[in-house]
């Protein structure tokens, strides 16, 4: 892949990963929809369905939205995602990622149509970029498709690819937060970068990813989980802080939060199954 060269060797340590992981209109409407009308019925529907775990459901719901509308962008955004994480519970644990991909009858669906949405989702961002440079909502889903991008390439699949995107996404989220340092998923997407580059890459190596910073990754996680607001927004922080928690070998932490969550969320599994795991 082009722009890889020869710092490819990092990827390795990328391999853990944990996506904590996951849009509009053509041109300038994007960017004021979500203050012009209430997100529509079938977006919330596809976004509880996600954290639910219904991932499947959450794809079939987002597709038709993907079309047209002042939703696309969050539609190609939540779908990639939900794709994503279809995905990976398809192959399961393995450790031998090529092996079970082989194996797996439903996973290059899945992948084929992941890259369709992640190709049309980020052509619509650009193309409102292109007439409105500073258009918050396709900056921010620009840099979460191209970070949807490397979390199923390097986590998920295991493959050694994704540094342009990588790159692309870091820069995208960065100028989202210096023109609204309030803008909650793009905090979260940002402390989602700042964790794994801290934790995750080799010491030494972390520089060539633009650095990182734990202890900033899980107060800014932390700080967005507590912002009132929009309930799939704070969903998607308390999420990450869940899973940075679990990671960070806090079990007694983790699991405030995941009582949280298991309120709004009573179906998803995983919650269920850490609550009911002796601590």
């Amino acid at each position: 892949m082009a722009g890889m060269g020869s710092r490819s060797h990092i990827f390795p340590a990328f391999t853990f990963v944990v996506a904590g992981c996951v849009l509009f209109t053509h041109l300038s409407t994007v960017g004021h929809a979500r203050a012009q009308a209430p997100e529509s019925p079938e977006l919330k529907l596809a976004r509880q369905h996600y954290f639910s775990g219904r991932y499947t459901a959450a794809a079939e719901v987002t597709a038709p939205l993907t079309a047209s509308g002042p939703e696309a962008l969050a539609a190609y955004e939540l779908r990639t995602s939900a794709l994503h994480f279809e995905l990976k519970r398809q192959l399961g644990d393995a450790t031998n990622k090529s092996k079970a991909l082989k194996q797996c009858v439903a996973c290059q669906p899945l992948i084929d149509a992941f890259m369709k949405d992640l190709i049309a989702g980020k052509a619509l961002a650009r193309s409102v970029l292109k007439e409105n440079p500073q258009n918050e909502s396709a900056l921010f889903y620009l840099g979460k498709l191209d970070l949807n991008y490397v979390w199923l390439q390097l986590s998920t699949l295991g493959k050694r690819t994704g540094w342009s995107e990588f790159w692309n996404a870091r820069h995208s989220i960065e100028a989202v937060l210096k023109a609204n340092p309030k803008n909650v998923r793009a905090r979260v997407a940002y402390a989602w970068i700042e964790y794994i580059v801290d934790t995750k890459v080799p010491f030494g190596l972390g520089w060539t990813l633009g650095g990182g910073d734990k202890k900033k990754a899980l107060k800014a996680i932390t700080e967005a989980a507590a912002v009132v607001g929009d309930p799939y927004e704070k969903a998607e922080a308390e999420f990450a802080l869940w899973e940075m928690l679990k990671s960070d070998k806090r079990p007694a932490d983790a699991l405030v939060v995941a009582k949280r969550l298991i309120v709004d969320f009573p179906e998803n599994k995983e919650l269920q199954r850490f609550i009911a795991a002796p601590k």
